[in-house]
This record gives C-alpha cells, structure tokens and sequence, in this order.
C-alpha cells in the first residue's frame, strides 16, 4: 500500500489534506480515486490507514481509518557521516541507508575528500538529498524520514561526539590488522534509544591526523568485517549487522 510522510499541519482530528507531489503521486501516478486506501504518516513516527474521501483538482481528501501500531525503525538511533565521496555515491548510501534503517546522513569534507563542498549549490544539493531519503522511506514502510544534513568539517563533526552514546570510526587499517572484535563489542553494550554516529572516510580513507583527533575526542576505531570495504558499501555493511544483532538475533 502506498505510503506518504505529510507535514503534523496535514493532519486535523481524523482529517488529512493532501497537496503538492505527494497529491500529484496519488492523481496521476497512481490514479487513485475515492474509497481508495493509503498510509499517511506525520514524520515522528505516528503512521495511519487513511480513506481517500475526495480528489480535487489541487489536493486530495483522506479520513483516518485507524493507527498502524507496527514500528520498522531500529531500536537504536543511527547516524551515517560519510567523507564527501565522487558522484552519486553519497546518493546510493542515503537511498539505500535510508531502507536499512538509518536515522540521519551527515556528509563531511575529509582531507582526502576529492569532491569539495560548492555552499552556493547547498539547497538544491539538500533538497534532491532529503528527496531521496523520503521516497526510499515511502518505498521501504519507515515510520520516519531521516534527516540529510549539510556539509561539515571534521572539527564541526567532532564538536557533536558528545551528543551521541557512542561514536564509531570505521578504519582500513583496523580491517588490515585483522581486528574483529570492537565493533560487535560496541553493539553489545548498547541499549535501546541509544544513540550511534558512524564515521565513514571518503574513498582515499581517513588521514592518520584524522584518525588521531577522532580517537582522542571519543570514537572508537573498528574494522567492518575482515575485508577493505568501498567507501559507499562500509555504511551499508554496518548498517546491515546492526540490524541483525538487534532486530533478528533476538
């Protein structure tokens, strides 16, 4: 069933107005007409089974059916920071990011960054960004539409370490060294409504300067498995294992 994330304005008593693309989507794209059913959700987690009750020329008429009370986010909060990567690479990691169940994408400008932030291209970068994270929401039932943030520097991102429970850096040379145990150790200690930032390094990796402030302001260094992961597949590999200790070991 198709689903919409709308904004808590959409939403009055049992009423929902719905306008712009997503009232387009459901018209055109779907072709979706009265008695119709679809799945409203406000973006802080509260998801309903709605009737569609009218379809006007600019917006679309829908009646709350009931609460959907079943939850598809992780019982941890996830962020991916991503070292600015080439292409659209850092497209494919939110896309799919956002399936796997990430809470928020925060790219940064690493040393070894060959893409450099353009600030006056910013807002049309966000928006395409924050679009796509809102269609794979749709497409994958997530109650929330993770949040794609602006580019920082390292030393922005190390400024909010503290906000976080724990703090992941995701290292080469750890995986070189055949470490394996600090990251499942990490998911270990952790609990539900606990809070994680990973770090991922653009494709030439971090710099060992990098690293050393990351250590010393708090992140723990893991290797992602055995293997040297591409820069665009590291968030998802990490992604993918905590979902699995937390949503199917149990």
């Amino acid at each position: 069933m198709q689903r919409y994330f709308l904004s808590k304005e959409s939403f009055k008593d049992n009423d929902v107005i719905i306008e712009g693309e997503d009232s387009k989507h459901i018209t055109r794209v779907m072709r979706m007409s009265t008695g119709d059913h679809i799945i409203c959700c406000d973006n802080e987690t509260a998801c309903y089974l709605c009737e569609i009750r009218n379809v006007l020329t600019d917006s679309v008429e829908a009646k709350v059916v009931k609460s959907l009370d079943k939850d598809s986010e992780l019982p941890i909060q996830v962020t991916i920071a991503h070292g600015l990567p080439k292409g659209d690479k850092f497209e494919l990691v939110i896309q799919k990011g956002t399936e796997l169940g990430a809470a928020s994408f925060i790219p940064f400008q690493a040393e070894r960054s060959i893409v450099k932030w353009d600030t006056k291209k910013e807002k049309k970068k966000l928006d395409r960004w924050n679009k796509i994270s809102k269609e794979a929401s749709e497409q994958s039932h997530r109650h929330y539409v993770p949040r794609v943030y602006g580019a920082q520097t390292i030393k922005q991102l190390i400024q909010h370490f503290h906000s976080y429970s724990y703090v992941i850096l995701a290292y080469e040379e750890d995986a070189k060294n055949d470490e394996k145990s600090r990251f499942h150790q990490t998911l270990s200690q952790m609990k539900e409504s606990d809070t994680l930032l990973i770090l991922v390094g653009p494709e030439g990796g971090f710099s060992d300067r990098e690293v050393e402030m990351m250590v010393k302001a708090g992140a723990i260094s893991c290797a992602l498995g055995p293997r040297i992961l591409r820069s665009e597949t590291a968030p998802l590999y990490a992604l993918a294992a905590i979902s699995y200790h937390f949503e199917l070991l149990g």
